[in-house]
């Protein structure tokens, strides 16, 4: 995975969360239900690394921000009132921001 850039994480409330799962079913699922706890870069690419067991990805998320099912669950803190995620520029999954 490329390294983690300082914009991904120049705010209170951005990270960058890298996931290992044992299946991609599993893996997929965490993201999802991250997705819809918070403002995340979505479901992205799952990779294998030779010799190394699981399926690993990454997911940006921003955890001041709801996401697509905020109103059943709580965030973690009050959304600001920026549009985007400024971290969105740097994220490979850019164009998967919402804003």
């Amino acid at each position: 995975m490329k390294p983690i850039n300082k914009q991904h994480i120049a705010e209170p409330g951005l990270v960058v969360l890298d996931i290992t799962g044992g299946d991609e079913d599993t893996v997929r699922a965490v993201m999802a239900a991250l997705e819809e706890r918070w403002a995340t870069s979505g479901i992205g690419p799952m990779r294998r690394d030779p010799g190394e067991p699981g399926v690993r990805a990454r997911i940006y998320a921003d955890v001041l921000r709801p996401g697509r099912e905020a109103h059943s669950h709580r965030p973690l803190g009050k959304p600001p009132s920026r549009r985007a995620c400024p971290g969105a520029q740097a994220c490979p999954a850019a164009g998967a921001h919402r804003g």
